[in-house]
């Protein structure tokens, strides 16, 4: 990663230097032909509070985003959908004990009692900072631990251990929920179960469950956050279009880190006033080994590498057929070499002793926008043959035109 710093004096300042960067990287990834996506993103352990990155879809991907054809794009880390919260069931039905000696999951309710899932409040709990909370979600939804982060301001967290779910809560895991804790704690729930009834949960003894709870009622929820990891087929939260889950290629992360490491580290600058406050940070990284990477993921063929002119390590990839059967070949290449080159062309010469073959099929696996090819066969009829690796055409331009040819077909190259 190439990595690069803003620092500011306001917020205003940050902005721009943010903004900055936001286009350079796009005027970056544009001229080099690449089909990238913007996305929101989690700040990690850099912090901030504001985070985009520059994402490539590919199946080689480290990354995976929630993407949706009507604009939206976010890591999964801190992806949303466009889901609703469940709906109150009036009047609220009563609370019942019941017991459930073989449900210890989910779906283990949803097949016994018929419940359906999304009304069942799956329980979990972690350690926070040393001390427990309880976490409810909808039905099989899964926890996302960068929310939660997040949310908590903490990473400092992790599950509990089973003799740990037991000494908090007096039950085991399946039999947890948010009623008659063992141990008073805090308790936060995703925000599809805001102020729900009619839920189904555990009574926080083994082999017994809640139906009908309703969380303005029966227990006491301290906060509602989004924390859940969205899935596939969701709708976007911008206009409702599905989502769809892709792995992803990282090029570029730009952030906004304001004052966390300067405040930390005493840099601090006199303003005009003569008082001393805090820089304003801002941190910008684009991967230039991964531009080069990503490009050829989606600029290949079954016979190899098409490069761009923006991104093409050679202009031209001159290949000589026989050269040492044919020694004018040899010959008329090398002066060809140098006259490509006195003409503002990168040239990549291709004179091993060698097949034509293997020659021609080297030549598309590197890459190179245009082939010339010298063969004492178009020496004789006074041209040259030139191939386009984009398009595989071919011409046959006369040798005294080459040049001035060459430059017009290199100018209309992308």
């Amino acid at each position: 990663m190439k990595d690069a710093y803003s620092l500011d004096i306001d917020r205003d300042g940050l902005d721009l230097s943010y903004q900055k960067h936001y286009d350079a990287y796009c005027k970056i990834f544009d001229r080099c032909g690449l089909q990238y996506i913007i996305v929101g993103a989690s700040s990690g352990a850099m912090g901030g509070k504001q985070s985009q990155e520059f994402m490539l879809e590919s199946e080689a991907g480290e990354d995976i985003v929630a993407i949706a054809d009507d604009g939206y794009a976010a890591n999964l880390e801190i992806a949303q959908s466009g889901l609703k919260p469940l709906p109150r069931i009036e009047p609220s039905p009563e609370l019942t004990e019941f017991p459930t000696p073989n449900a210890k999951t989910i779906n283990d309710l949803v097949e016994q009692f018929n419940f359906p899932e999304m009304i069942c409040a799956k329980s979990v709990v972690y350690i926070v900072n040393n001390e427990p909370i309880l976490i409810l979600m909808r039905g099989n939804d899964q926890l996302n631990e960068s929310k939660l982060s997040a949310a908590l301001g903490t990473n400092l967290l992790r599950p509990a251990e089973p003799d740990e779910l037991l000494k908090y809560t007096g039950a085991n895991a399946g039999s947890i929920g948010p009623i008659n804790l063992k141990t008073k704690m805090r308790v936060i729930a995703d925000l599809l179960l805001k102020d729900a009834n009619g839920l189904v949960s555990g009574a926080n003894k083994d082999g017994y469950h809640y139906k009908n709870i309703d969380f303005t009622r029966d227990c006491k929820i301290d906060e509602y956050y989004d924390l859940r990891i969205i899935n596939e087929g969701e709708p976007s939260p911008i206009n409702g279009a599905p989502i769809r889950i892709s792995k992803t290629i990282e090029l570029g992360h730009i952030f906004k880190l304001g004052t966390r490491y300067s405040e930390a580290l005493g840099a601090k600058f006199l303003d005009k006033d003569g008082n001393e406050k805090p820089i304003i940070m801002g941190s910008y990284g684009i991967g230039v080994e991964r531009i080069i990477a990503s490009f050829i993921e989606q600029n290949y063929d079954e016979r190899g590498i098409i490069w761009n002119k923006a991104l093409t390590p050679f202009d031209v990839h001159l290949i000589s057929i026989n050269q040492n059967k044919f020694p004018e070949v040899f010959d008329f290449s090398q002066k060809m070499s140098d006259n490509l080159e006195n003409a503002g062309f990168e040239v990549l010469w291709d004179d091993r002793d060698e097949s034509a073959g293997v020659k021609f099929n080297d030549a598309d696996l590197i890459g190179i926008p245009i082939q010339i090819i010298v063969s004492n066969k178009n020496l004789a009829n006074g041209n040259l043959e030139i191939k386009l690796r984009h398009t595989n055409e071919r011409r046959f331009i006369p040798i005294e035109n080459i040049i001035n040819e060459l430059k017009q077909i290199y100018s209309e190259l992308k």
